[in-house]
């Protein structure tokens, strides 16, 4: 937990301007969501249940284990929101007749953009070109501030 509190904090130092958290609020969870939506894309050819296998399913095994290890309590979060992102990517796949990539890759763009133009209302460089480790405490970031409204320590 103390790794964590350490990690948002240095991460917060760059989201203070209340439009790049804004910003943030909007793009941090579709970045995530798009990440997971090209890693979909990509099948194994192997099937469980009927559903085929993607790349998105052991990448997010991992980064489920690496929030775990930074704290006990927000793990659980990340997990949900992470199997919303892929319950979004099935449902995408399977209702909609453009690609699930090209969706996502759509969202990526658009939405490093808007990410872009919040650091530069900043006026402070992102966090991640600092220490790839933050393109993973940008989610966890906005997660806190939920289990602080539910009350919820981290």
């Amino acid at each position: 937990m103390e790794k964590l509190e350490q990690l948002l904090t240095e991460y917060g130092e760059s989201h203070q301007h209340q439009t790049n958290k804004a910003i943030h609020w909007i793009c941090v969870p579709a970045i995530f969501f798009s990440i997971t939506g090209l890693l979909y894309s990509i099948k194994l050819p192997w099937n469980l249940l009927g559903c085929q296998l993607n790349i998105a399913i052991p990448v997010m095994i991992l980064v489920i284990i690496y929030y775990a290890k930074l704290s006990a309590a927000i793990w659980p979060g990340m997990l949900l929101f992470s199997a919303l992102c892929l319950v979004t990517c099935y449902l995408i796949e399977m209702n909609f007749s453009i690609s699930l990539w090209k969706i996502s890759l759509a969202i990526f763009v658009l939405d490093w953009i808007g990410q872009f133009y919040g650091h530069t209302v900043e006026g402070k460089k992102t966090s991640f070109l600092k220490d790839l480790q933050f393109l993973l405490i940008g989610p966890a970031w906005l997660m806190s501030f939920i289990y602080k409204k539910m009350g919820i320590k981290l």
